[in-house]
């Protein structure tokens, strides 16, 4: 049996901190795992600047309750959930995901959660476990799932090349550059014919 790991954001829905970048005017806020590997370091920056301009859960899920899902990502996912079990893995959190997720039709998403203060300030982010979409992925092959998985950032090489088949989508070029043996593809429908071949 075959399960479909896909990224979150960048695949399914906008970059979440892009959005929130834009919304308030802060520049360096734009840094995501395309640009930064290392996403505790990146995490530790963004709770950073944060503090620094006063910003908290509320500002961010503001801004987050006016994005849409990409255009025709929910009838994607819905016809690849016709055809086999799909899990979105991604490095997002349960606060900023919930909205989310009701306007993908509540596909099953395993992510992280952030640490809030009473006051609303994010003072921290608990990972679900390490490499968590590398390990997500391998414990479902322990338990005798066949994996094709799907990303387009930094943080999604290590599932994508442990699967059984594993395409980059909408990636940056430094990225398909750096990984020319991975199929890359720009759309949902090139995405969807090369899973369906893996079913």
């Amino acid at each position: 049996m075959v399960i479909t790991c896909l990224d979150l954001e960048g695949v399914l829905v906008p970059e979440i901190w892009i959005a929130f970048a834009e919304a308030t005017g802060i520049p360096e806020l734009k840094k995501t795992t395309r640009d930064e590997p290392d996403y505790d370091k990146l995490m530790k920056y963004r709770i950073n600047i944060l503090k620094e301009h006063g910003l908290g859960l509320k500002e961010i899920q503001d801004v987050i309750a006016t994005i849409d899902p990409m255009p025709g990502a929910k009838e994607f996912l819905d016809e690849l959930r016709s055809l086999c079990q799909v899990i979105i893995i991604s490095d997002t959190f349960t606060q900023f995901a919930a909205p989310l997720m009701k306007k993908l039709g509540y596909p099953t998403l395993f992510c992280n959660s952030l640490v809030v203060a009473d006051n609303g300030e994010v003072i921290d982010f608990k990972m679900r476990c390490e490499k968590s979409k590398l390990t997500t992925v391998k414990a479902l092959q322990s338990i005798g799932f066949e994996t094709v998985a799907s990303g387009d950032s930094f943080n999604d090489l290590g599932m994508i090349r442990a699967s059984k088949a594993g395409f980059l989508f909408k990636s940056p070029d430094s990225i398909k550059n750096d990984n020319p043996d991975l199929p890359a593809f720009e759309t949902y429908d090139e995405l969807l014919e090369a899973i369906k071949k893996e079913l």
